[in-house]
């Protein structure tokens, strides 16, 4: 049965009078805009261009996202291109990760890294895992581990309740640590049942009495809890050194703050180094305390600014003897990342891990505690390669901190300081966080840092070696300029084999 022609009459008169009324809000919109816009005083765009300068606005906040999925090349995006990120995506799906037709990587670029490659590879059948390590031989409690990459420090409050335990889960599956960060230590760091990296940060949270100093009976708690296995005192991170950790008042949950001594909302800023720790005497006091304390392998995590501070660090231990050396350093390059930080320290400040991993090394050579102390390497290492090289260049473990965020899913969406993560990983908004679910990413955290695992032995078999801890300086060269390579045990010639 057709309408009535009243009917049809009616109909078009209401689409008419809604169409009249949308015009008029939008109407309306425009005149309150341009009313706001030229009379505020703070912005010249707004007063001399009003209503059209907001377009300038969307597109400026639109294009770092059209240019990441529409206008960049593969590898060259920044902090991580689309060749790193699809390595990793692809690792942590299990799923093939071979290519086809030649690589899209320039190698002719000053900087890049080749690894030599023998005639005569290593069989798979003569191939052996990789080695276990002892750190902190002499302690109540030494740490051994075979694990070449881990999971570096990201504190609870930074990262959600459903990314922690899918990193704890997954660390578990792998048979590789988990770094706390300086956050404390969450229920959920421990409900994984992974090997866990206590982290003291500046702010000592988890182990701080109320004055902000160190709490002993707190620390002895937080070391009997099962999977501790070492602690970190962590002076610098790679993205901000010289500055604490930042957390916003909006991402303090009445949980968060339970953990770390703080009140609910209130921003976690933590001191730009630890109050107690005013030069290297006193850290390695420290490191004695909390060892003695805890029965467990103790170091520290820095950013290396130069090689002066080493100098006078390792002479006083040589004078002290060398029980009071740390039983691991982390280094830390300045491409490390944070959720948040001011960007004069993220662009700036300290040397990058190319720089300072040798260097820490060499230093550790020359003073003869390259055997007594295990070394640490992070900083944008989240391809076999990156980790191939730090394996070379002298550290024994390797970790990750990035990469296993985009293990769990990070699109590298730059949010992570805004409480807006769209994939749930640094937000407590739990219509974010319901999208993670933590058994189905622990699988991939699990499968990633296995598919890393394999494929470095990969690269250190085409050397000649066993396997990836045997690798050394002269099987990697480093692109110098005019497309030529240098051998790295030539740029570093203190260190021709790893273990002296």
């Amino acid at each position: 049965m057709l309408p009535s022609h009243a009917f049809i009459m009616q109909a078009l008169e209401f689409l008419a009078t809604l169409f009249i009324f949308v015009v008029g809000l939008a109407a309306l919109a425009l005149v309150t805009v341009y009313l706001m816009d030229v009379t505020q005083r703070r912005q010249a765009l707004r007063r001399n261009f009003p209503v059209i300068v907001h377009f300038r606005y969307l597109f400026e906040h639109l294009g770092q996202f059209f240019r990441q999925y529409f206008f960049a090349m593969d590898r060259e995006e920044l902090p991580f291109n689309r060749a790193q990120r699809s390595w990793v995506y692809r690792a942590a799906k299990n799923l093939d990760n071979t290519v086809a037709f030649g690589s899209s990587r320039d190698i002719s670029q000053p900087g890049a890294v080749l690894f030599v490659n023998t005639p005569f590879p290593t069989l798979g059948e003569d191939a052996v895992p990789p080695r276990k390590v002892v750190i902190g031989p002499d302690c109540r409690e030494p740490y051994v581990t075979r694990a070449l990459f881990n999971i570096s420090g990201m504190s609870f409050g930074a990262i959600s309740k459903p990314a922690i335990l899918a990193l704890s889960q997954g660390a578990k599956l792998a048979g590789c640590w988990l770094n706390t960060g300086e956050g404390g230590l969450s229920p959920w760091h421990l409900e994984g049942g992974a090997d866990l990296v206590f982290q003291i940060g500046t702010a000592k949270f988890g182990v701080r009495d109320e004055a902000g100093n160190l709490d002993e009976t707190k620390l002895r708690q937080v070391a009997a809890q099962p999977g501790v296995k070492m602690f970190e005192i962590k002076l610098s991170q790679g993205a901000k050194p010289g500055k604490g950790g930042i957390l916003p008042g909006a991402k303090v949950t009445p949980e968060i703050a339970a953990i770390r001594g703080l009140r609910p909302g209130q921003d976690a800023i933590s001191p730009n180094r630890h109050l107690d720790i005013r030069d290297n005497a006193e850290l390695l006091d420290m490191i004695a305390r909390v060892r003695r304390l805890s029965g467990k392998p103790t170091g520290f995590k820095a950013v290396l600014g130069g090689a002066e501070w080493l100098d006078e660090l390792f002479a006083l231990i040589r004078a002290r003897g060398i029980d009071s050396a740390p039983d691991f350093i982390s280094v830390d390059g300045a491409e490390g990342g944070t959720g948040a930080a001011p960007q004069a320290l993220i662009d700036d400040m300290g040397l990058p891990l190319r720089e300072s991993l040798p260097l820490l090394v060499d230093k550790l050579v020359e003073y003869g505690l390259r055997q007594r102390v295990k070394v640490i390497a992070a900083g944008k290492l989240v391809t076999p390669a990156d980790v191939a090289w730090a394996l070379c260049a002298g550290a024994d473990f390797t970790c990750s901190a990035r990469g296993f965020m985009f293990a769990l899913g990070c699109i590298q969406s730059l949010r992570c300081n805004r409480n807006t993560c769209p994939t749930g990983i640094t937000t407590h908004d739990p219509r974010l966080q319901r999208g993670l679910i933590p058994a189905a990413k622990a699988e991939r955290v699990a499968h990633y840092q296995r598919n890393m695992t394999r494929e470095v032995g990969a690269l250190a078999h085409a050397c000649g070696v066993r396997e990836p801890r045997e690798l050394n300086r002269s099987h990697c060269r480093v692109v110098a300029m005019a497309g030529r390579s240098v051998p790295l045990n030539a740029l570093h010639p203190a260190m021709h084999e790893k273990n002296l």
